[in-house]
């Protein structure tokens, strides 16, 4: 447990050591097998979760009862759906495991209480915010401006081994494409 502890304190990069004394009492851990959830639909998010081992899911169920994939989140990595956190409201999304998952866990009343008694803590945050706002920005602009393709080729620049973790039908809708459809783009890829 110290382990996982310390991985998510060394994250805290301009934390002082007393900021650290002050979180390190707050966590908590907790262990999900492969197709847990940390968040569900509907559930008000009362911790931020840290990513120790594992790889998770986030996604909704549209109107027609699809599921659609909005991201992944892997070791090193905060789970969380933001806006929803911060704002203490239910959340639309779901966070599921793909892998068995560790994730430290600081809950939302310990992350304002030291917002309030440390500066440091309110640029931790804001980093968490700026990281959470690219990822979305990244995402909605790869749908105004890139092809299917092109979000496919991204995605498996930029995460090599994580491709090697997800399934093809999450890589699919992650991207926006049916199955079929993305089998055509690797193929057509392999061919060039």
């Amino acid at each position: 447990m110290e382990s996982y502890y310390n991985l998510y304190l060394n994250h805290l990069s301009h934390a002082t050591a007393e900021e650290r004394d002050f979180v390190k009492k707050q966590l908590s851990i907790i262990f999900l097998k492969k197709g847990d959830f940390f968040l569900k639909s509907g559930d008000i998010q009362e911790d931020m979760g840290f990513i120790c081992e594992g790889l998770i899911r986030r996604y909704y169920i549209n109107e027609k009862g699809n599921e659609i994939t909005t991201g992944f989140a892997k070791e090193n990595e905060h789970i969380t759906d933001y806006p929803a956190f911060i704002r203490q409201k239910p959340t639309k999304y779901f966070l599921q495991c793909l892998e068995p998952t560790v994730i430290v866990k600081l809950s939302y009343d310990a992350i304002q209480e030291s917002y309030q008694k440390f500066e440091n803590s309110q640029m931790q945050g804001r980093l968490i915010a700026e990281n959470v706002l690219t990822i979305v920005n990244d995402r909605v602009e790869s749908f105004l401006f890139n092809t299917a393709e092109e979000r496919y080729i991204k995605f498996i620049t930029e995460n090599p081994k994580l491709s090697q973790r997800i399934s093809v039908t999450h890589l699919a809708s992650f991207i926006g494409v049916e199955r079929q459809s993305l089998s055509r783009i690797r193929s057509n890829l392999a061919k060039k």
